[in-house]
Formats: structure tokens, sequence, C-alpha cells
């Protein structure tokens, strides 16, 4: 039974050309306590978070700080 207070996300992400920027951005992710990584891959990836506003808001801000630009396309 998946818990119904976690989501998972596709995350676009923008800027991400190489695997040096999969390293980066996983490393951001990976400093998120409320973020559990299931994939990166260059252009995208897919977490699991908790379902609340301001934990996507959080990544959001903190990939656009480290220079890559998302947005969420899908979440379940």
């Amino acid at each position: 039974m998946e818990d119904p207070r976690v989501m998972t996300v596709e995350l676009q992400i923008e800027g991400m050309s190489c695997g040096h920027c999969v390293g980066r951005v996983r490393k951001t992710l990976e400093r998120m306590p409320e973020v559990r990584i299931e994939d990166v891959q260059v252009g995208s990836a897919r977490i699991a978070l908790a379902d609340e506003p301001a934990a996507m808001e959080r990544v959001l801000a903190s990939l656009a700080d480290a220079g890559y630009p998302a947005r969420a396309s899908a979440a379940r």
C-alpha cells in the first residue's frame, strides 16, 4: 500500500546537458531530507516527496539556486 502523504513527481529540468549536470542535480536533491530520488537523467528526474505544496516549492527553489530551473510535469 502506498503512503497517501507521499507523492511521486516527474520533473522537467532545464540546463542539464551531461553526466556532470546529473550529478549536481542528484547532490542538490540528496541534501533535502524530504526527497527520495527514484531516477535522475539529463533533463528530468523522478522523485518522491511529502504531499504538501511547500515541499514542492523547496525542491524547485533548490534546483533553481543550483542553476537548474525545473517544473513538475506530473504527480501521482
